[in-house]
């Protein structure tokens, strides 16, 4: 490659400029965060811990929501390096559950970063509305997806039609059809039951430990945690049948369960 075309790949100045600009304005707002929780997000302070202008910092980001939007998908992003991280770092032969030392991930990231935390699942900001399909959308799909692979990785799409879960009704059928297939549209309903039902038992612990709720346990609550998510992998894996004899037994008796 010559000195010219190696030239060509160096982003212009002033982006790089902007680059840096945007990740310190980012850094500081996450401080902010940190300092004052997510109901006190303020332009005009992030600025002035700059010793910016506000009308600087719309330069960059236009408006409060446009940061918001920011901060919002970067938290989930981390979320999910620390959900996947925690998944990497097992040894090849531990015992534990993969779905369960990602849940673990999640819960660690919960209690070192609270106020984020806040930010992507407390009260929602007042007059904020993420924009549809947008960059936390996405960032929520990455993160469910780690999940969905933890949890199902070994089962088929057969195996996962056929788990043993009520039936749904005809519009909540309709409804799951219309999922995107990049998220909870790639499973059949039955799998999305089983989803929904083991993120709530996870979410549901690690937000009442965030918000306070879970002191009465002490120093134990991370070993309750690691006990419910060992039930709650337990109890969605046995719902799902593991051989053809169990494939042909879920048929039946979903055949005589319908009118």
């Amino acid at each position: 490659m010559t000195s010219d075309e190696a030239a060509t790949d160096v982003p212009p100045l002033r982006r790089r400029r902007r680059a840096v600009a945007v990740q310190e304005i980012v850094t500081a707002a996450e401080r902010h965060l940190t300092e004052h929780g997510p109901a006190a997000m303020s332009l005009r302070a992030v600025a002035r811990s700059l010793g910016m202008t506000v009308q600087a910092l719309y330069h960059y980001f236009p408006s409060r929501d446009h940061l918001v939007t920011t901060l919002i998908a970067k938290a989930y992003d981390d979320l999910a390096d620390a959900v996947q991280g925690a998944v990497d770092a097992a040894p090849d032969r531990t015992t534990v559950p993969r779905v369960v030392l990602a849940a673990e991930g999640y819960r660690r990231w919960a209690m070192v970063n609270p106020e984020r935390f806040q930010l992507i699942y407390g009260t929602p900001l007042r007059h904020y509305e993420a924009p549809a399909e947008g960059p936390t959308t996405q960032a929520v799909r990455r993160m469910s997806a780690i999940f969905m692979r933890e949890l199902f990785g070994e089962f088929s799409t057969e195996q996962l039609a056929a788990a043993d879960t009520p039936e749904p009704s005809p519009s909540f059928r309709a409804h799951l059809e219309h999922l995107p297939p990049d998220g909870l549209g790639a499973l059949p309903p039955p799998a999305v039951s089983l989803f929904l039902d083991a993120w709530g038992r996870m979410h549901g612990l690690v937000a009442l430990e965030v918000f306070g709720h879970t002191t009465f346990i002490g120093a134990h609550q991370a070993e309750v945690f690691h006990v419910a998510m060992r039930n709650m992998c337990r109890d969605v894996h046995r719902r799902i049948p593991a051989d053809r004899t169990g494939l042909r037994e879920a048929g039946d008796a979903r055949q005589a369960s319908r009118p």
